[in-house]
């Protein structure tokens, strides 16, 4: 079976998708059919608490769809730290494809969980924030951004 909530974040309003063992999608934009479980309050709960900055990172089981590459780059995303940048060129490395920063962007920019799986963490090489699809695109990654970094300040 499949759930859905919505909420109402500082950074845009997000769906979030869950079957009865994982969060499957969270998505910008608004929903109005809610179905909620527990997965989905969870996350919630936790996308709350990441807003209010008393969260660096999630526990909640996921389970994005996607081409074995695409989650081979996912996992590469869960395992930069709050208020920390890969790039796309770092991440083709991790994954084993150096020369594939182009794909490394399109896995990026596939990303079905938002967030949660931190895909506003990669920026280009010069440091340069490029395309994020979520939201209203490089403004949104922007406020993410900035947000994290004052965990940096405050921690």
């Amino acid at each position: 079976m499949n759930f859905q909530q919505s909420y109402r974040s500082p950074a845009g309003d997000l769906t979030i998708r869950a079957t009865d063992i994982a969060i499957t999608e969270i998505k910008f934009g608004f929903s109005d059919f809610e179905h909620a479980n527990n997965l989905t309050q969870n996350a919630v709960h936790q996308l709350q608490e990441y807003f209010q900055l008393r969260r660096h990172s999630f526990d909640l089981p996921l389970n994005p769809e996607g081409t074995e590459f695409q989650k081979a780059v996912w996992n590469q995303l869960l395992k930069i730290p709050i208020s920390q940048k890969s790039s796309y060129g770092k991440l083709a490395s991790l994954v084993g494809k150096p020369k594939a920063a182009r794909a490394i962007g399109g896995a990026v920019g596939a990303n079905p969980i938002a967030i949660v799986i931190p895909c506003h963490r990669v920026v280009a090489t010069n440091g340069k924030i490029t395309g994020y699809t979520g939201g209203e695109g490089i403004k949104t990654k922007q406020f993410l951004l900035e947000m994290e970094s004052s965990v940096s300040e405050t921690a």
